[in-house]
């Protein structure tokens, strides 16, 4: 009974912190660089050239920005390579069939509010480059370049092996 009352306990305590750091590590810090595409439509066509815009320039961005050590280095290399981010935007463009148009803009640019993981981000002006393809009036993506909160690796291959504490602690205080 002791040992259910200690485990019952221990479980709480873990959920309250890891509930706390989970909230914390979905917080973008002030100094971040934002990467939003904002398709045309709501057209199945429109969302799909959206999605790959956003495939290829992750690829892109993770490869420029994977060594950077400051935001600014960071803005450095993306004012530095925004030829490169056209020629791509153009080559998927043009790939697609794709007609209407798009602008790119890097610096301060408006974000509306998100709700994501229950996690609400404010609305207002960040550093970011976008992507508006068209009449920019769909449903738009958006995350974080740098630091590089969702961009892919795309180098290797790793292998992840997850581990629950939970699990740990049943098991030391079950056997």
């Amino acid at each position: 009974m002791k040992k259910t009352i200690i485990l019952i306990l221990l479980i709480g305590i873990f959920y309250v912190f890891i509930s706390d750091a989970l909230a914390k590590n979905l917080m973008i810090p002030e100094d971040a660089i934002r990467i939003r595409i904002i398709p045309n439509s709501n057209s199945a066509f429109d969302q799909d050239v959206k999605g790959k815009v956003k495939d290829k320039l992750e690829i892109t961005m993770y490869d420029l920005l994977k060594d950077a050590e400051s935001s600014e280095e960071a803005k450095e290399i993306i004012k530095n390579n925004l030829e490169l981010v056209d020629n791509d935007v153009k080559n998927i463009l043009s790939k697609e069939n794709y007609n209407k148009g798009y602008k790119i803009n890097f610096g301060m640019n408006y974000f509306p509010s998100k709700e994501y993981k229950g996690v609400k981000y404010e609305e207002g002006y960040y550093e970011s480059l976008v992507i508006t393809l068209g009449k920019g009036e769909g449903d738009n993506w958006w995350c974080v370049l740098f630091p590089p909160l969702c961009l892919i690796e795309g180098e290797e291959d790793t292998e992840v092996e997850y581990k629950s504490i939970v699990m740990e602690i049943l098991d030391k205080y079950l056997s």
